[in-house]
């Protein structure tokens, strides 16, 4: 599924913080449902990994 050339620390569009940042998890891409495609094409929203950043918890 994850086919790009992103490192673990880049981001993505779909992504709300940087990977590893305190009170963020991973979750499946709402625009791809975690499949990293759309189209035939690798998903915009969270570069083809089929996963975004998110904040977790809520205030």
């Amino acid at each position: 599924m994850n086919n790009s050339n992103h490192t673990p620390s880049s981001t993505n569009p779909g992504d709300e913080a940087a990977p590893g940042t305190p009170g963020t998890g991973e979750n499946i891409c709402p625009i791809c449902n975690g499949s990293g495609r759309t189209d035939a094409q690798e998903c915009k929203n969270c570069g083809g990994t089929g996963k975004v950043i998110e904040g977790i918890g809520g205030a």
